[in-house]
């Protein structure tokens, strides 16, 4: 019995120093033989691989979460960007001072007012307003005060004053339902482009084979891999992301069956019959002038702040890392181990902070691509779509929505990479536990 014991202490030992040697661990004392590649399905860090389509699956469940979260928030963004010129408002809230026909004929043209105007067209670059259908000179006398009423009323119901006053009026005036206008093209938008986006960024920043480790600093590498997996993303979906825009900033009622979808879609044909199919790619420059920069700025953001808070645990704990080792591999090995809780933990942080800074910082370039897809005759003029005085408010129109947009894209962010990140580490325990049974199995 104990030579038996001997060896099979032997063979356990044996066990232990090559998993050692295979494991890559800088909290252990380092290995001085030969190099030693990592193994088979493992990756530089010595965890075992997750696989493309369980990237793929994290990515999917977090777009599902993020979309119903949000969409109300992008709702309320668009609706904010698209809203009209501030100076015809005050026209139509001097009314009160109109009480005689004279003083509607002294209205802008293109603003008609009756008795009932609860009907609101897409006019194009013309913004909603009541259109009547008589004249303003058959408007009789006795009419006139309810036509001030009306037109009094429905203005005000659909100027939004801030981002809370625009989900209290369209909440009420539109149904509840209204803020989630829209889901169907989102999730059709997101989760390809999710797909696209994570795995891509997985692969440029962190595969041996990626150009991005060769090319460019330790430092550098996530802002340049977030760019580049951006523009592939971006291109793909951009045409759903035209339909979405569009079908979000439509208001009111619609008859006939479809809905806003089938009236969406009937707008959008008439586009591509007068300007062609590239015309689905309206807004594709502004697109990544506002996503690459977003993507460079959130991924370098993200992957600071993160390692900021796996450097805080690991000092709690005891431990420094080799400052003339690759600190990114150090951080990314101690990530690799820590709970779904400090997962979770550390990617929503880091994730809700560096979203919040980088929608803010490009948040001009998302008023720009918003208007320059909403509007039918405005035809892809980058610089025009953002020149102030084409926006209602100058300068400090470039910046408008910004509290919804922050609103929707910091939790968004949060969201989606602690889903994305908690789902890589659901599936590497998987892979861990299958593998153990497969080594025990022999």
């Amino acid at each position: 019995m104990s030579g038996h014991d001997g060896r099979r202490r032997d063979e356990e030992f044996a066990t232990r120093a090559h998993d050692d040697r295979h494991s890559a661990r800088t909290d252990e004392e380092p290995y001085l033989g030969p190099p030693v590649g990592p193994a088979p399905g493992r990756d530089q860090n010595g965890n075992i691989e997750i696989t493309t389509g369980q990237k793929m699956l994290s990515a999917v469940s977090g777009s599902l979460f993020t979309s119903l979260i949000v969409t109300p928030l992008d709702v309320v963004r668009v609706r904010l960007q698209s809203q009209p010129n501030p100076s015809l408002h005050s026209a139509v809230t001097n009314l009160t001072r109109a009480t005689t026909v004279e003083g509607l004929g002294a209205l802008p043209p293109n603003l008609g007012v009756t008795a009932c105007c609860r009907e609101v067209f897409f006019a194009g670059n013309a913004i909603e307003y009541c259109y009547a259908g008589p004249s303003i000179g058959t408007i009789r006398p006795a009419n006139s005060l309810g036509a001030i009423d009306c037109s009094m009323e429905e203005t005000q119901r659909r100027t939004f004053n801030s981002t809370l006053d625009a989900f209290r009026k369209i909440s009420r005036n539109e149904g509840i339902t209204t803020l989630w206008r829209g889901l169907s093209p989102t999730l059709v938008m997101t989760v390809p482009a999710n797909i696209i986006y994570f795995t891509g960024y997985d692969w440029l920043r962190f595969a041996p084979a990626s150009p991005v480790n060769r090319l460019f600093h330790d430092s550098y590498a996530p802002l340049v891999a977030g760019a580049f997996a951006r523009i592939v993303a971006a291109f793909v979906v951009s045409p759903i992301e035209m339909f979405k825009t569009r079908m979000q900033a439509s208001h009111g009622a619609v008859t006939g069956g479809g809905g806003h979808f089938a009236k969406t879609l009937n707008s959008v044909r008439e586009m591509t019959k007068t300007s062609g199919y590239a015309s689905l790619w309206r807004g594709l420059t502004l697109t990544l002038w506002r996503d690459v920069p977003f993507s460079g700025i959130y991924w370098w953001g993200y992957e600071t702040v993160r390692g900021q808070l796996t450097d805080a645990r690991e000092r709690a704990r005891g431990r420094e890392f080799d400052r003339d080792g690759p600190r990114s591999r150090q951080r990314s090995r101690s990530q690799s181990r820590e709970n779904h809780t400090n997962t979770f933990t550390d990617s929503f942080t880091a994730g809700a902070v560096s979203g919040a800074v980088a929608s803010i910082l490009t948040m001009p370039f998302d008023v720009g691509k918003t208007r320059q897809q909403i509007f039918k005759d405005r035809a892809g003029a980058t610089g025009r779509a953002l020149a102030p005085e084409q926006l209602s408010m100058g300068v400090p129109g470039l910046w408008r929505g910004w509290a919804a947009r922050t609103m929707k894209v910091a939790p968004a962010c949060a969201i989606m990479i602690s889903c994305y990140e908690v789902g890589k580490r659901m599936s590497r325990v998987f892979n861990e536990k299958a593998e153990e049974k497969r080594v025990g199995g022999l």
